[in-house]
């Protein structure tokens, strides 16, 4: 026995000597390949996945025999780029470091540019929804405009982030859009850039309604949810006794927020969602229970109601019976994380579906409303670009639209056909008179902001979604 021990040790010690001669014997042929040898190495050392081969050598190709010298940084986020783009997935975005330092200003404080929500789609720069206050909404924007140029460059083929990097700028200055609406021609709008502040959350108590107030969720931001808390104590300070939660335009943003914002109108332990990857595992997730939300509750949503949003709506609609009402939701069902890289640089990528409490799955489908109502016919009307002007003997789309404006608002142009005639100056005459302008009858600057702001104010007042709310909402409350 103790010589078949003897016999093992002698055994490891030769093993781990030789071992050690190998390992020294390529360390020294290594160096001295290195210190005497030519430019190749007589041990490669191959550190790469055979997938990886084709990308090496067209990089070297390019750093090698492209006609001018290359920046080494650019081709590789160009790749990284080019990889996430062939997902032909509008949420999965590669942001550089400036890019990834934008998207976090965006949710997180105040940024400056026109405020507008916006996705690639089929090789489009598409708005989701313009912000609540922001220059966007007040030059005339729309959910499902598209954006074809800014400033002259097209953007066709443009992912989001490039984009954005084109539309944002400085307070003050200002940036010249070519906007298509459904099939009619290219408008060109100005906007004049602002700093755009995150605040989401807006209430008030509906005017001639007692008891009935309504609270506007623009986006989901990383206060939006305390916000939200404070807004509806001083309503329930007021006298709040049934809840208009209004969703409309809401191109959704920071789950959390959204599962917080669930979970104070849906009982504990009742479904929010469900999260399915690719294998079909599910996992579901419940409701808190956190808030005490113990008054009637109505949602509205539009086409614009986007992603967290509709998490919300869907929570609140199957596992706490509230109503929606308005039009059918976007239809955005996949969810999103984003991997950050040691520069600051990141890659947001699809990586999940969401299904409702129910199982439904929204995407590219959208959630129906318990009570369909369409906004009227000049809610949609194009915008009018304040730099254009449009006077007597001319003739356009943006003629076309002021004549329509003037129609909705109790002027009279006495036509509609987009022709600027002696009768369409009249009108725009009587409307600077009313509105304390210059009467020279042009329509133009002033005289347009003036004119899409007093649309834009009997849209609200007249708002025949909200107007259905607060009928259902009655019901509601005389239930209780």
């Amino acid at each position: 026995m103790e010589h078949k021990q003897n016999y093992l040790k002698i055994k490891k010690f030769h093993f781990a000597m030789l071992l050690f001669f190998l390992v020294f014997i390529t360390a020294g042929i290594t160096t001295f390949a290195l210190a005497f040898g030519n430019d190749e190495p007589a041990v490669k050392i191959v550190n790469e996945r055979e997938e990886f081969s084709k990308l090496y050598e067209a990089f070297d190709t390019l750093k090698d025999s492209y006609y001018t010298e290359l920046d080494q940084d650019k081709l590789i986020n160009g790749a990284i780029n080019g990889m996430v783009e062939s997902l032909d997935d509008p949420y999965s975005d590669y942001m550089s470091q400036e890019d990834a330092k934008s998207f976090h200003e965006s949710i997180s404080a105040s940024f400056e540019g026109i405020g507008a929500e916006i996705q690639s789609r089929d090789g489009h720069i598409v708005i989701v929804t313009p912000l609540k206050g922001s220059p966007a909404e007040k030059a005339g924007l729309l959910p499902e405009d598209i954006i074809l140029s800014v400033d002259g460059k097209s953007l066709q083929g443009m992912s989001t982030t490039e984009a954005v990097a084109l539309i944002r700028g400085e307070k003050g200055t200002k940036v010249k859009l070519s906007v298509q609406r459904g099939g009619a021609e290219p408008t060109d709008v100005t906007i004049t850039r602002d700093t755009i502040p995150i605040e989401t959350v807006f209430g008030e108590m509906v005017e001639g309604e007692e008891g009935i107030a309504k609270v506007q969720i623009s986006n989901f931001s990383e206060h939006t949810h305390e916000e939200l808390v404070q807004v509806l104590k001083e309503l329930q300070d007021k006298g709040m006794k049934g809840l208009i939660l209004d969703l409309r335009q809401n191109p959704g943003g920071l789950l959390d927020q959204a599962v917080k914002i669930s979970s104070m109108f849906v009982p504990e332990g009742k479904l929010l969602f469900q999260v399915e990857d690719r294998e079909g595992n599910r996992e579901e997730y419940p409701s808190a229970g956190s808030g005490n939300a113990d008054f009637p509750l109505v949602v509205v949503i539009d086409k614009g109601s986007a992603s967290a949003s509709e998490i919300l709506a869907g929570a609140v609609s199957e596992s706490a019976d509230v109503p929606l009402v308005g039009e059918k939701s976007f239809g955005k069902g996949t969810v999103q994380r984003a991997e950050t890289f040691k520069d600051g640089s990141n890659i947001k990528l699809t990586t999940e579906k969401w299904l409702t409490p129910e199982g439904n799955w929204v995407h590219k489908e959208g959630i129906k409303p318990d009570h369909e109502v369409a906004m009227p016919e000049y809610a949609s009307l194009p915008f009018i670009d304040p730099e254009t002007e449009l006077k007597v003997s001319m003739a356009s789309e943006q003629v076309k639209a002021a004549q329509k404006m003037l129609q909705v608002l109790g002027y009279e142009p006495g036509r509609e056909d987009g022709f600027f005639d002696e009768k369409t100056a009249i009108a725009a005459k009587e409307f600077q008179k009313d509105h304390s302008i210059e009467e020279t009858g042009i329509i133009s600057g002033e005289t347009t902001l003036q004119l899409m702001n007093a649309l834009r104010e009997k849209i609200s007042s007249e708002d025949p979604q909200i107007s259905k709310a607060v009928e259902v909402l009655k019901t509601e409350i005389d239930a209780e």
